[in-house]
């Protein structure tokens, strides 16, 4: 990753990530889940390793209920079924009947009609994040029919000026993965340099990333930390350790299994010296 961006040491986009790293491990945020059957697995794990709480529940009936008591949602499009299509429709919902914080990652959308069109319908339910990569965010603005299934065939930034849009329009945080991550809430941006190709080698990696964004959301919402810091902070303790995994793997699939171990082993403490990051209001 580059080298180009760094903190101050008094960031406070750092302190908060550390400030809700250690909320979520001292008051764990029960984080719902509605997400694709290839990742459910992991996905709960990586929440467990972060000290959250995951609850996977899809079922129409009680979607909607479970949203109005969790802390974060997260509705990933990877796997639409179509109970899960309309327990997703139910849960955001239900979440935003109470205030619930609740995260859109729109998989895979752009030439494939049926997630495309709930994509659509679920983003007008005005999520409090989504987060997608390049060439999803550039679909779900309306601007490029998407990438190659769940692959992005495009640049972050190329996908900044939608993700600006979407920001304004939808009034959400809107998080851009790659390389270097892009989020930003249409008034601020902030770009994130760390993390490490072997999560584009790991199946869960980039969905597993919205779980945490919902859960540092949830462990936010006692405070006055804002919702873009809050999705920022997430994708910088997230890609730390990913970092840290990456340095002890010896290939994908041991990396997959020490990205858990280093979930449950960053430090709040050790965010500032490792974290690359630049904000700037627009």
């Amino acid at each position: 990753m580059s080298d180009r961006l760094r903190p101050e040491s008094d960031s406070t986009l750092v302190a908060s990530a550390a400030e809700l790293l250690s909320a979520v491990r001292e008051a764990p945020p029960l984080t719902h889940c509605i997400t694709n059957s290839v990742v459910t697995g992991f996905t709960a794990n990586v929440l467990l390793a972060l000290g959250a709480a995951p609850a996977m529940v899809d079922i129409v009936g009680e979607a909607g209920l479970f949203a109005g008591v969790a802390s974060g949602v997260l509705i990933n499009l990877g796997t639409p079924a179509p109970e899960q299509r309309a327990a997703a429709l139910e849960a955001a919902d239900g979440a935003a009947s109470v205030g619930t914080p609740w995260v859109l990652d729109p998989v895979a959308i752009g030439v494939l009609p049926v997630r495309t069109a709930l994509a659509h319908d679920l983003v007008a339910r005005r999520p409090t994040a989504i987060r997608g990569n390049a060439s999803e965010i550039l679909a779900l603005a309306g601007v490029s029919a998407g990438g190659r299934g769940v692959d992005a065939t495009d640049t972050t930034d190329a996908a900044a000026d939608a993700a600006l849009a979407l920001a304004a329009r939808h009034g959400a945080v809107v998080a851009v993965s790659g390389p270097v991550d892009l989020i930003t809430d249409g008034d601020r941006v902030v770009r994130i340099a760390n993390g490490h190709e072997l999560l584009t080698r790991v199946t869960g990696g980039g969905c597993a990333l919205g779980a945490v964004m919902a859960a540092f959301l949830g462990a936010a919402r006692p405070s006055a930390i804002a919702p873009l810091t809050a999705v920022a902070a997430a994708s910088l303790v997230y890609t730390i350790a990913a970092e840290h995994a990456a340095a002890r793997a010896s290939g994908p699939g041991s990396f997959a299994v020490g990205l858990l171990d280093a979930l449950a082993a960053v430090q709040p403490h050790e965010l500032a010296a490792a974290a690359r990051v630049e904000e700037r209001a627009l």
